[in-house]
């Protein structure tokens, strides 16, 4: 099973200590990443300047990765969601970095994950409707070296999608 493939060098310290003062930003940070530092110093009950120097520290830490618009992608031409299974024929490192590489490629992936199990990835593909997924999954995606097995489970609705970590 592959693991972990051409993980990106980090510089982030593994665990940073993390207080409750920390963990308030961040949970404000999640709901709204346009809050302003005023407005969080306000709600956490210090100044501008030390919760600025706690938001750059837990950035250059890694633990704030990025900052992101959530974007609905039924108002987008992007109505479809579909849950894509992929299996590989060859379980080798670089057949495995050839595939990650294709995967990156293609903008109708919006998520892949290594997964255990029957397959060996899960892939998150949003596309404009079936006719357009058709088109995909035949001509590119299943065109990628040392595809094997590909299942698609089509996304009915959307019960819950958070992307805020709760602690």
């Amino acid at each position: 099973m592959l693991k972990k493939i051409e993980q990106k060098e980090q510089t982030a310290i593994p665990n940073p200590t993390l207080d409750k003062t920390d963990l308030l930003i961040l949970k404000l940070l999640q709901e709204n990443a346009k809050t302003t530092v005023k407005e969080i110093a306000e709600k956490v009950h210090l100044s501008t300047t030390p919760v600025h120097e706690r938001i750059k520290r837990m950035e250059q830490n890694g633990v704030i990765k990025q900052y992101a618009t959530l974007v609905d992608h039924t108002k987008v031409k992007k109505g479809l969601m579909v849950i894509c299974y992929v299996s590989l024929k060859e379980h080798s490192k670089n057949a495995g970095t050839k595939f990650i590489k294709s995967i990156n490629a293609l903008n109708e992936v919006i998520e892949c994950y290594n997964i255990s199990g029957e397959f060996d990835f899960m892939l998150k593909v949003v596309e404009e409707n079936m006719d357009k997924y058709y088109d995909f999954h035949v001509n590119r995606l299943s065109q990628i070296e040392n595809m094997g097995n590909v299942q698609s489970v089509f996304v009915m609705g959307v019960i819950k999608q958070t992307h805020q970590l709760v602690w």
